[in-house]
């Protein structure tokens, strides 16, 4: 789940055909109007997901040789975004500010709310945030 100003987006990882199958049954599927995400890709390697298995609205990323490639759907521009004509969603803002709250609460309680803040220390000496 990525956010920014007036747009979110969600990216969701299927790695076999019979877990992309199974997930038309869930009930955000059924209504999209449930789910998160003002614009909604799955990404997989090539093979595993045509676009014509997609459901209306979603995009397309594959991953080949550790890069990714946009397949479908992906904005024309950087202003398509937050422009409410081009987003195939309207995600469900409750349901994603939930989502945060509890990748925050998580990062709390195993000790890493403050990395938010303090920045996180990569290669250098303790003190000397990235």
């Amino acid at each position: 789940m990525g956010f920014r100003n007036s747009a979110s987006c969600l990216i969701e990882a299927k790695c076999s055909r019979a877990d992309l199958l199974a997930d038309r049954k869930k009930r955000f599927r059924k209504n999209p109007s449930l789910g998160m995400g003002d614009w909604r890709f799955f990404i997989s390697e090539p093979g595993i997901i045509s676009i014509e298995d997609l459901p209306p609205g979603w995009g397309l990323l594959h991953v080949v040789n550790g890069r990714v490639r946009k397949v479908h759907g992906w904005p024309k521009g950087n202003c398509c975004w937050g422009n409410p004509d081009d987003k195939p969603f309207t995600g469900n803002k409750q349901v994603e500010c939930d989502y945060m709250l509890s990748a925050l609460r998580r990062m709390e309680l195993r000790g890493h709310l403050n990395e938010i803040y303090d920045g996180v220390i990569v290669n250098k000496k303790e003190g000397n945030a990235a």
